[in-house]
């Protein structure tokens, strides 16, 4: 299955680490974190190959690393956000595909289960996100794109879900079969046909959408989404805050250890 890598901004929060890189190459725990993501993607199943990358800022620098790549161009990263940088790569995903942000760090069990999934669409989900957010103030439990779910069952995604209620914190891996890869398009033309330059959820414009945004649209319309759970084998680097504690998140984690 192809796997697509969304990773077209900068990464201001890491401040000066992404002066000279795009955010998946600043290294975590003495790798870049893309190392890391291929690495899950290989023990999963998904050879580099395989691989299409959807690059922005600093593209030249990814390519000359990565020449075996797919590579998409989002020459709009600076004025979208991943919904839209995703479907850069549009031709790409009608047969299926998992796709995966590029500032996180994950356990390989987490491809893994999302591949053996018999469901169409499947959001890779960490049960013990919360213990990550402890201390950790510049990026809250306020900003963690929490589920809620019955079962494998996914009845909700937003960040305003009270923690309490959540059942985990969205990965940000998903898979989609090709019949869930249409699903998904059909909803992104209706989407953007209704919301195009207007605001679409939680006060944000369509063009600066998250791809939680049109999952939860889905959702609410009735779209079947499952997850597959990681306890703790997962990571999400967004400051330099989280920079430093990311060696101590990696200890913490057996999973990521394997």
């Amino acid at each position: 299955m192809r796997a697509i890598l969304i990773g077209a901004g900068r990464g201001s929060r890491l401040q000066h680490h992404t002066d000279q890189v795009p955010k998946t190459l600043v290294p975590v725990h003495g790798r870049p974190m893309l190392d890391w993501i291929l690495d899950a993607l290989e023990a999963g199943g998904v050879p580099r190959r395989d691989v299409t990358f959807i690059a922005g800022y600093r593209m030249e620098v990814l390519r000359a690393r990565h020449p075996e790549f797919t590579w998409v161009h989002n020459s709009a990263w600076e004025q979208n956000n991943i919904l839209l940088s995703l479907l850069c790569a549009r031709e790409l995903l009608s047969d299926g595909f998992l796709c995966s942000y590029t500032d996180i760090v994950y356990a390989p069990g987490v491809v893994r289960a999302l591949l053996a999934s018999p469901h169409d669409m499947v959001l890779g989900c960490d049960t013990a996100w919360r213990r990550r957010y402890v201390g950790r103030s510049q990026h809250p439990e306020t900003d963690a794109e929490k589920l809620r779910a019955e079962g494998e069952r996914v009845l909700e995604l937003s960040r305003r879900i009270p923690s309490e209620e959540a059942c985990g914190e969205f990965v940000g891996v998903a898979r989609f079969t090709a019949r869930g890869a249409r699903e998904l398009l059909g909803a992104f033309d209706e989407a953007r046909e209704r919301f195009q330059g207007r605001t679409f959820r939680e006060g944000r414009s369509f063009e600066r959408a998250y791809l939680i945004d049109l999952l939860q649209w889905m959702l609410e319309r009735g779209s079947a989404f499952h997850r597959v759970d990681t306890h703790g084998g997962y990571m999400e680097i967004d400051t330099v805050e989280d920079l430093e504690a990311a060696p101590g998140w990696f200890q913490a984690s057996p999973e990521l250890q394997q």
